[in-house]
């Protein structure tokens, strides 16, 4: 009997998306004759009668598609099935709206692609329908527990540090620091790659408890030493080190990139300007190594329903595909290890970290 599966995109999105669409798709097509169908915009799409989905077509999914950012078949980070925001403002559990469209698509099995809270949370979704799941990990935070690098990571990576090589020679010839704030919530593993690979002269990520008046003493140095600008990466979450604001108006708000520049500015006399990222590091067209491990971790994901594998999470260790429990995965982060090497890297190469001085 032909196989039907599922694939479905949730949570942000990032570059690589559409290349594991892609080889899920074919290696469900060529490796196993199954069909493939394309659920649309995460679980929304189960709310809607008929559902939002589609079969895919293999021979429409060329390479120009894995190129391609985003993801064409939409996805979402809101709308949580057991505690849905309903218009009156209250919440509703909604998860057996959700089953039932699964139900309708007739499906064999379903690959996710998310994060750690949406893989959490389409466990949570099929576990009474026993139907087999399967995750790939996706996010740019690369936060994803037991996989050492998730689809879409790679190129944020390569977004941020090229907004270095473009923000240092502009600091250098108006002797400004540069604040660079990039995303990555409370992994930081985004500001400590990119730093090292721009040259940054300070990176502060989550896990280190930094302290700004230790990076006003480094900025100093480095203009002491006739140094006429400087190179700071922060992650979004890094917080506001431990001084308190003078007034609310300094406060960091939603922005600590704005703030940490306006703090600099007033301690060194410098003049800073600070950039955030923001989505930009999200919407590129995925760099080779990104495309590679979508392409990978697609085509094992199949494979392990074809085994009649599931609950399992398709990862990269090692310079290797494996797959993991998803029990081990969810609930779970993977945050920078403040002994691991790319901390140990940039303090080896006078990388001010703000927790030492």
């Amino acid at each position: 009997m032909t196989k039907r599966i599922g694939v479905l995109t949730s949570g942000g999105d990032c570059a690589g998306l559409n290349a594991t669409i892609r080889a899920v798709t074919l290696r469900a097509h060529h490796g196993y004759g199954w069909t493939t169908v394309g659920l649309h915009n995460g679980t929304l799409g189960l709310l809607s009668r008929p559902v939002e989905a589609a079969v895919l077509d293999p021979a429409k999914l060329d390479a120009a598609l894995a190129r391609q950012g985003g993801t064409f078949l939409g996805s979402t980070n809101r709308g949580n099935p057991f505690a849905y925001p309903m218009p009156d403002g209250k919440v509703a559990d909604r998860s057996a709206e959700m089953v039932a469209g699964l139900r309708e698509l007739g499906l064999d099995g379903l690959v996710g692609v998310g994060g750690d809270g949406s893989l959490a949370i389409l466990r949570r979704l099929l576990e009474p329908t026993k139907l087999p799941l399967v995750g790939i990990p996706k996010t740019i935070d690369n936060d994803v527990a037991n996989t050492e690098r998730a689809v879409g990571y790679s190129t944020a990576v390569a977004i941020a540090t090229e907004a270095l090589d473009r923000l240092q020679p502009t600091g250098a010839s108006h002797e400004r620091v540069m604040v660079l704030e990039v995303m990555g919530r409370d992994a930081g593993h985004i500001a400590i790659a990119a730093g090292i690979a721009g040259g940054a002269d300070v990176v502060l990520i989550p896990v280190l408890r930094w302290h700004l008046d230790r990076v006003v003493a480094h900025v100093a140095r480095l203009r002491a030493a006739g140094r006429s600008s400087a190179l700071v990466v922060v992650a979004e979450a890094a917080g506001q080190s431990d001084e308190a604001p003078d007034a609310a108006s300094d406060a960091p708000g939603h922005g600590v990139g704005e703030w940490l520049a306006r703090r600099l500015s007033k301690a060194t006399g410098a003049e800073a300007r600070a950039t955030v990222l923001g989505h930009v590091q999200r919407g590129a067209m995925p760099i080779a190594e990104d495309r590679l491990l979508a392409s990978a971790l697609g085509v094992h994901a199949v494979d392990l329903l074809a085994d009649g594998k599931a609950d399992r999470m398709v990862a990269w260790w090692n310079r290797q595909v494996i797959d993991v429990p998803l029990d081990k995965v969810v609930g779970r982060s993977r945050t920078v290890d403040p002994d691991g090497t790319l901390v140990r890297t940039a303090r080896a190469l006078g990388i001010c970290l703000g927790d030492v001085t």
